[in-house]
């Protein structure tokens, strides 16, 4: 290049590079140089200072070309991060025109890491999702997850809006089924619990069987919520269910052996109430609540060992029982007045016990039966025995009042003859009643004899018997009474014609001693002669008119109170 265009070419140098070359036309020619010389010098110089031209021209290209690579680079990372993103509706503006290339650069790269901090916030968000999926998933599963795959890979070649929501709904759709899951496993868990409390098993080890997950009863989060565990709760539930159904009615079974041995052994209440809680489980159903422990083993354990110790009791007191069975039915055939041969039917039992083949259950059972069988005969009879017991207190009233009336002394005053005189108004009242207590007890029981087809016995003889010799003995005292009256009247008459002819004389009635006491000791018995107090001899009986005048002397009379009552009884 030849100097003066390298001036051109190079201004702001010219007057540096003019000095020096005068220097060097200078120095060369001190030194004598040719001219061919000094060109070929200067050609030299020209030559090595376009290399370092060409080498910086070069080198800015290369800045320029990277420029516009790097800015190629950033609009194709944008364009690519905004398609990522999904945030198309509004493109980034480069804006170009009007500005070099660093400037373009130095517009595009906030805006490029703007993008890039949003695709890593909205990686983030991808993971935590997809890490909740994961989990949740596996939690559904049951199964664990491998080391390997511990954190899920987020394609990041789509991360838009609508993909996030996709992911979250399907998060919340599994959300909710694992709530609902939970839920069911929690109530499961509850029920276990409360069936292991009542039949005192352990709890923690019946949901190890179920799942290793449940062994931390704290750690809810982590408990396996699977299909399959589900159904290993369920089934574990069931399996319980029949375990307190069986137990519940092998203690029930238990309950009622206890009460029937406690019932033939009369055992006392304070033994029994030992044993109330499994009593108390007769009437309980395998639905009902049950309270902690009341189906242990235990307490079928004991309660099996308590049957066992009472049927060992019961063959040493079953002898015992069935003879106070026996005393019973024979009180009830006592009380009704039945004919039962006691001594030959106890000697059979008696017999039959210490034989050894008898079963002493069988023999009580139908020990019960035949008092059965006697209570309703009594109830049967029991209308008829409350007559006869009427007729037989009527009968002894009517034999204490024949005796009574034959004392000639009942109306004397003494101890106890109001009683006696009170007693003999109702015995009279009581007698007159017979003949209708007689009529109604023979229909009561020719009735009972038609419809039963047997015999009505009252102490091994037949009541209508007895019925029909009470009417005979009767018909020969009324025969009896009427004659007694009829022979009195003949004396009194004899007597009236004796008075008449002779004239008056002492009573006849009775002839009294110098000294009676004024009562005796049996004043007060029930059958006891009441003792008056004594008349004098001399006392005549008047002959009376209907006025109350002796028909003799024609005088008013006084007659004593005694005489007036005797007078009415004869």
């Amino acid at each position: 290049m030849p100097l003066s265009q390298y001036s051109v070419e190079a201004p702001m140098e010219a007057t540096s590079c003019s000095s020096l070359l005068q220097e060097l036309q200078v120095l060369w020619d001190e030194i004598g140089e040719t001219d061919h010389e000094r060109d070929r010098m200067i050609l030299r110089l020209e030559q090595e200072c376009l290399n370092v031209y060409r080498k910086k021209v070069d080198q800015e290209r290369k800045h320029k070309s990277d420029l516009v690579q790097a800015l190629s680079e950033g609009e194709a990372e944008i364009a690519k991060i905004i398609s990522i993103l999904g945030d198309q509706g509004n493109p980034i503006p480069v804006g170009k025109q009007g500005c070099t290339l660093k400037e373009q650069v130095s517009k595009i790269e906030p805006m490029l890491d703007d993008l890039r901090r949003k695709r890593e916030e909205r990686v983030k968000e991808f993971f935590e999702v997809q890490s909740q999926i994961l989990q949740i998933c596996t939690e559904l599963s049951g199964s664990t997850l491998p080391s390997g795959s511990a954190c899920p890979q987020v394609d990041e070649r789509d991360l838009t809006l609508k993909r996030l929501g996709e992911l979250k709904c399907h998060l919340f759709e599994l959300q909710k089924e694992k709530d609902t899951k939970l839920q069911k496993a929690s109530a499961n868990i509850k029920t276990i619990n409360e069936l292991c409390s009542v039949l005192s098993l352990d709890f923690g080890k019946m949901l190890h069987e179920v799942h290793p997950s449940f062994a931390d009863a704290g750690n809810i989060q982590l408990r396996s919520i699977s299909n399959e565990t589900l159904a290993r709760l369920s089934g574990t539930i069931h399996s319980l269910k029949q375990e307190k159904a069986i137990r519940l009615q092998k203690l029930q079974g238990l309950g009622s052996m206890l009460t029937e041995l406690w019932n033939l052994m009369d055992i006392d209440m304070y033994e029994q109430n030992k044993y109330n809680n499994v009593t108390s489980l007769m009437s309980a159903s395998s639905a009902d609540a049950l309270d902690h422990g009341s189906l242990a083993m235990d307490v079928i354990n004991q309660a099996e060992l308590e049957v066992e110790r009472l049927n060992i009791l019961k063959a040493t007191k079953m002898k015992e029982l069935v003879l106070k069975k026996q005393n019973e039915l024979e009180e009830i055939y006592r009380g009704v007045h039945m004919e039962f041969d006691s001594v030959a039917a106890r000697q059979k039992i008696i017999n039959n016990i210490n034989s050894g083949k008898a079963d002493l259950s069988i023999l009580l059972a139908d020990m019960d039966n035949q008092i059965s069988i006697a209570q309703e005969q009594a109830i049967r009879r029991k209308d008829i025995l409350e007559r006869m017991e009427k007729w037989l207190f009527a009968c002894q009233e009517e034999s204490w009042i024949d005796e009574y009336e034959r004392d000639q002394n009942r109306y004397n005053a003494g101890r106890g003859t109001h009683i006696n005189l009170k007693r003999a108004e109702k015995a009279r009242v009581l007698v007159s009643k017979i003949p209708s207590l007689v009529e109604t007890l023979t229909a009561k029981v020719k009735a009972w004899e038609s419809d039963e087809g047997l015999r009505f016995l009252y102490d091994k003889r037949s009541v209508l018997e007895t019925l029909e010799e009470y009417a005979v003995q009767r018909q020969q005292k009324d025969e009896e009474r009427r004659r007694t009256r009829e022979h009195k009247r003949l004396q009194e008459q004899y007597a009236t014609e004796q008075e008449v002819l002779f004239g008056t004389k002492p009573s006849p009635l009775r002839q009294l001693s110098a000294k009676k006491p004024l009562a005796q000791n049996n004043v007060n018995l029930p059958g006891g002669t009441p003792v008056g107090r004594r008349f004098s001899t001399s006392f005549t009986r008047p002959l009376l008119s209907s006025n109350g005048r002796d028909k003799r002397t024609g005088s008013k009379v006084a007659i004593p109170l005694n005489y007036v009552s005797l007078s009415k009884d004869s």
